[in-house]
């Protein structure tokens, strides 16, 4: 395993002084306290959901097994409805939701309430065909198959279904792995269909509505108010910016292998408000690209009059972006993200020192970030993880602000390995970052090795709120 770089690079620059304190002007509330403020008001929605079923419940009903599994599958069928509102809702891209609590937050919240919202619908229809089946003495299937095609708009709620199982089997880690950006992105939007269905189905049959002119407004006014939403964030407002600004690419400079940066340049982009860290979703107007918006990071402080994408080839789309003309005109939503310096700001003005680790396409928003967290000398360290020497993207740059600012940089390259050969374990961090556990840290890489190095800093001290993590994945 070897350090690589030029000689300077090779151990952490503390020269000058530590500097004194800075800090983010106001107060920001703690990033994780707004995650679970997000749980709470998705939870808080739940008990009137259940008072809906409640309240349409005859007194003295449930006197039977199959009244029980009947209403158990109706409760599992609203509780996934509401979910399924959740779901579009988180990604409807608000930007409180994208930059407060963060876009990858948002992302882990909808991924997990996905499994269970298609659980919840499955077990819908599971829990009321038993039900059904038991009360009428008939065999489950044929009670099934009588289910769907003899009552109204069932068969309706059965393609809804199978869509949800379609966007689930996707979502699994495993099979994700083996889809490319774009098939993942399009079998994603059979939600939409999804719901509309889902939604026609409960007003159909579902008693909880049919009876009650009050619970249909209300449950109408919910899918309005998150259909607008997606209409006005991820609809008017990026048509609208993209119009404003004028964004179009300046040139392409090749940074590497398979590695490239976009330079764009635009209108008054200082009015956008993104800071280092964040990322915006592109549309490049261009043959092959314009059909397709992908995300990706700010790789340097964005400026009034331009900004800087840099995008590994990963076989996708962005194997085209090294092919895109100066002109080129270009859409985006954003930006989005809280993995800026606001997220260790605390309760006053003090900020601590600052740990940043990057591995992979993951250096793009820490360079960004490398180029303008508040300090000087010891108070930013940068470790930067590659396969191998050329796959050190920005070293160059890396460097340069290193030098300027007199941040300690550091880059470890070598072959993964098992825990004593990994470069970023525990006490090889220590070994570049004596005073690591008393250090905010910025962590941005593939999964494996944020899982991986997250577990190294836990071990070594660092409390669980220091450690702020952006993975690359989707």
């Amino acid at each position: 395993m070897t350090a690589v770089g030029t000689p300077p690079s090779q151990q952490a620059r503390h020269r000058g002084r530590a500097g004194t304190p800075g800090g983010i002007d106001g107060l920001v509330a703690p990033h994780r306290l707004r995650s679970w403020a997000l749980l709470l008001a998705i939870a808080a929605g739940v008990p009137p959901v259940l008072f809906v079923w409640w309240q349409n419940t005859i007194p003295g009903s449930l006197d039977n097994g199959a009244a029980c599994l009947t209403a158990a599958g109706r409760i599992a069928g609203l509780l996934a409805a509401y979910l399924l509102l959740v779901l579009v809702a988180l990604m409807a891209r608000v930007p409180w939701l994208e930059n407060r609590v963060g876009s990858d937050t948002v992302a882990r919240h909808h991924r997990a309430l996905g499994e269970y919202t298609v659980g919840l619908a499955c077990a819908h229809a599971v829990l009321i065909v038993l039900g059904y089946a038991w009360q009428s003495g008939r065999n489950p299937v044929a009670e099934g198959v009588s289910v769907i095609f003899d009552y109204p708009d069932v068969w309706l709620s059965a393609i809804s279904l199978g869509l949800l199982v379609l966007v689930g089997v996707v979502s699994a880690r495993a099979v994700r792995r083996k889809l490319s950006y774009e098939s993942w992105y399009h079998v994603h939007l059979l939600v939409y269909l999804a719901i509309g269905l889902a939604f026609a189905h409960e007003f159909a049959v579902g008693t909880e509505f049919s009876a009650s002119l009050r619970n249909r407004v209300l449950w109408s006014a919910a899918h309005i108010a998150v259909a607008a939403a997606v209409l006005l964030f991820r609809v008017a407002l990026p048509l609208a910016r993209s119009l404003r600004h004028r964004v179009r690419v300046e040139r392409v400079v090749v940074e590497g292998p398979g590695v490239v940066s976009v330079h764009l340049r635009g209108r008054r982009l200082d009015r956008l408000g993104a800071e280092a860290g964040q990322f915006l979703r592109w549309r490049f107007l261009a043959r092959g690209q314009w059909w397709q918006s992908h995300p990706y990071s700010l790789s340097a402080a964005p400026r009034a009059d331009g900004l800087r994408i840099t995008v590994k080839d990963l076989g996708d789309s962005s194997a085209g972006l090294g092919r895109l003309r100066p002109g080129t005109r270009v859409w985006f939503e954003g930006p989005y993200g809280a993995f800026t310096a606001r997220r260790s700001a605390r309760w006053g003005r003090r900020r601590r020192r600052t740990l940043l680790i990057g591995g992979g396409a993951g250096i793009t928003p820490l360079r960004a970030l490398y180029e303008t967290l508040p300090g000087q000398g010891a108070d930013v360290v940068l470790v930067y993880r590659a396969s191998q020497p050329e796959d050190l993207a920005l070293y160059g740059e890396l460097e340069s602000i290193a030098r300027r600012r007199g941040f300690g940089l550091f880059a470890r390259t070598g072959p993964r390995g098992g825990a004593h050969d990994d470069p970023l374990r525990g006490a090889e961090l220590r070994r570049m970052v004596p005073d690591l556990a008393q250090r905010e840290v910025y962590l941005c890489g593939p999964v494996g090795m944020t899982e991986s190095v997250r577990a190294e800093l836990r071990r070594s001290g660092v409390p669980r709120h220091r450690i702020h993590i952006e993975a690359f994945q989707f």
